[in-house]
C-alpha cells in the first residue's frame, strides 16, 4: 500500500454545509476507488499568501489516505480541475516519514503549543559597559547644553599721567 495526501482548498463565498458537500464528494471519490482514508483534516479558513480568482481566503482541507497504485489520482485530479469550488489542489506521495510525522501529529507529539516565556529584563550593574557608556553620552549632552561664556574684554591699563604737567 501506498501512502498518499491531498490538500485543497474550496472557495469560501459558499455556505458551510456547501463546503464540507465539496470534500465529502471526494473523500467518497476515493473510497469508491478502493482508497483507504486515514485521516480528514478540515484546516479551516486562512488567509492566503496571494489572491486566486479574486479571493484572498479559502477554507483548507486535508486528506491522507492509501492506496495500492497510483490509478486512482489522474481522476480524482480531473475533477478537481474541473470543479469551480476548488481553488487549488496538490497530491503528493508520502514516504514512510511523512506518514510517521503525520500519525505524530494527530498524536499530539508535534505541534503542541509551548507556554510563552516572560522575559525578565536584566538588571543593570553600576560601573559596567552600558553605564560608562550612559555616562558618555550624558556628558556630550551636558558639554553640547552648556554654552562657553563670552569672553570679557582684558581692561585697559591705565594711561600714565606725566607728573610734570
Amino acid at each position: 500500500m501506498r501512502n498518499y495526501e491531498v490538500t485543497f482548498i474550496v472557495d469560501p463565498v459558499q455556505d458551510g454545509k456547501d463546503i464540507k458537500a465539496v470534500a465529502q464528494k471526494y473523500v467518497d471519490m476515493l473510497q469508491k476507488a478502493g482508497a483507504k482514508i486515514v485521516h480528514v483534516n478540515e484546516l479551516g479558513l486562512r488567509e492566503l499568501a496571494y489572491a486566486i480568482n479574486k479571493r484572498t481566503s479559502g477554507v483548507y482541507y486535508c486528506v491522507e489516505f492509501e492506496a495500492e497504485n497510483g490509478n486512482l489520482i489522474a481522476p480524482m485530479e480531473l475533477a478537481m480541475r474541473r470543479d469551480e469550488t476548488i481553488m487549488r489542489f496538490l497530491t503528493v506521495s508520502l514516504d514512510k516519514y511523512g506518514v510517521k510525522y503525520n500519525q505524530d501529529k494527530r498524536d499530539g507529539k508535534i505541534g503542541v503549543a509551548k507556554k510563552p516565556v516572560k522575559k525578565v529584563k536584566p538588571v543593570r550593574e553600576k560601573g559596567g559597559r552600558n553605564d560608562r557608556r550612559n555616562n558618555r553620552n550624558r556628558d556630550d549632552r551636558n558639554k553640547q547644553q552648556a554654552k562657553p561664556a563670552p569672553k570679557k574684554a582684558a581692561p585697559a591699563a591705565p594711561i600714565a599721567k606725566d607728573e610734570e604737567e
